[in-house]
């Protein structure tokens, strides 16, 4: 599985979530993790979570970092336990760097009732793909909202932090196929 660190500014405004969009940005072929910055502008006609189109809730930020996974096979039950397990890494790597408790309802991450995250899974025609966007400022946010920042995050330490969730995922997801691979058959 493929890691791919952006440091460029690029907004995310839900076109992401297409089959083969990190090999046709980055040019990474195969199951990838790719983490980029900047602002997230999800329209009502964009939204894929159709809750959230029928509540007619877009999705705003004006600064995040944003993480896309794409794995290719076409399961959404996994990749919705992926998805989660994702958000389980962020909130125990950001709980080690900043001592912050953070609550995880489902696929999203809570400090008391402000939102750290928007998170969503679905199914393209030849993949599944995750985004996940992180606050790190929450200006203008249309729900009560935290943002890394607060938890005395700088720059880099965004960085840092995005990098060790991008590893710690692909960790796991390599020691889970791995996992499958030694144990025998029981009757």
């Amino acid at each position: 599985m493929h890691i791919f660190i952006d440091k460029g500014f690029r907004e995310y405004d839900g076109s992401q979530l297409t089959s083969l969009w990190a090999l046709r940005t980055f040019n990474i072929q195969g199951d990838s993790i790719v983490t980029f910055r900047g602002p997230c502008q999800v329209d009502v006609d964009a939204l894929v979570d159709i809750r959230d189109q029928l509540d007619r809730a877009p999705i705003f930020s004006p600064d995040m970092q944003h993480f896309i996974v794409e794995h290719f096979d076409l399961d959404l039950e996994k990749t919705v336990y992926r998805q989660r397990l994702l958000m389980a890494i962020i909130r125990d790597l950001t709980a080690g760097m900043t001592a912050v408790n953070l609550r995880r309802d489902g696929d999203d991450l809570f400090l008391g009732d402000r939102k750290l995250s928007v998170s969503i899974a679905t199914l393209t025609p030849v993949s599944t793909i995750v985004h996940t966007g992180l606050n790190v400022t929450t200006a203008g946010v249309p729900v009560p909202a935290v943002g890394l920042g607060e938890f005395g995050l700088g720059e880099e330490d965004v960085w840092e932090l995005a990098q060790y969730i991008c590893r710690a995922y692909v960790n796991e997801i390599r020691s889970s196929a791995l996992a499958r691979c030694k144990v025998r058959a029981v009757r």
